[in-house]
């Protein structure tokens, strides 16, 4: 198993948010701000490694019977520890984040990596696992965030980045913007990781001695 492909494979190519588009409703409501994508990212990222962690040492302890309350149990417990830590430390950051950083127990991310990953693999997999996601669902967010603040705020992280004759557009920390701005990424993110189609030429094709067209190509290389 490549250690490094169960780190990286979450940041783009199998990017929670911007391939297999799952976590949408945290990604639509907090990115009205880069630093809440950050929060909320991170948040989610620790409760990911977490609970990958711990689900995969045991694993053979937990009955398969009542694996999912199990899984939510503990994925809870995590969340509750991240909920008091901001409220002690980053209070304002706790607030934006209001009732999402409490649904991230619910979120389809960490509860999909334990029932599909983490139940089934080695505790260090598993980790890097959690870390390759989390990083990618919190890149994802950091990017929406950044995109509506700017546009909608001309601001990031609280410094002003527009100049004064550029009026900020409003609709982008409202949730149509948020929708269209989501939509934008997702399909540039697809474009720019599609693979081209290999081209495939005559020598490789079992027909190729019956075929006028090897014959053409044929000559038309030997003019040459």
């Amino acid at each position: 198993m490549s250690y490094m492909k169960e780190f990286t494979k979450g940041l783009i190519k199998e990017n929670p948010n911007l391939v297999m588009l799952l976590g949408m409703c945290p990604t639509l409501a907090v990115t009205t701000m880069a630093e809440n994508g950050l929060g909320m990212g991170l948040a989610t990222t620790f409760v990911l490694v977490c609970s990958n962690l711990v689900i995969s040492l045991l694993k053979k302890v937990i009955p398969s019977t009542v694996r999912l309350p199990c899984f939510i149990v503990i994925i809870a417990g995590f969340v509750t520890f991240v909920s008091l830590l901001l409220d002690a430390f980053l209070p304002s950051l706790a607030n934006s984040l209001g009732v999402f950083l409490s649904l991230i127990t619910v979120n389809c991310i960490i509860l999909g990596r334990a029932e599909m990953f983490a139940c089934k693999n080695k505790v260090l997999p598993s980790v890097l696992d959690g870390l390759g996601m989390g990083l990618g669902f919190t890149c994802s967010l950091i990017i929406v965030g950044s995109i509506r603040e700017i546009l909608g705020t001309g601001k990031w992280f609280g410094i002003t980045i527009l100049p004064d004759f550029v009026e900020p557009m409003t609709l982008f920390i409202l949730p149509a913007g948020g929708f269209f701005t989501l939509g934008c990424v997702i399909a540039i993110v697809g474009k720019l990781s599609r693979k081209k189609p290999k081209t495939v030429g005559c020598d490789g094709c079992p027909g190729r001695a019956f075929c006028k067209h090897a014959e053409k190509e044929e000559s038309e290389n030997g003019a040459c």
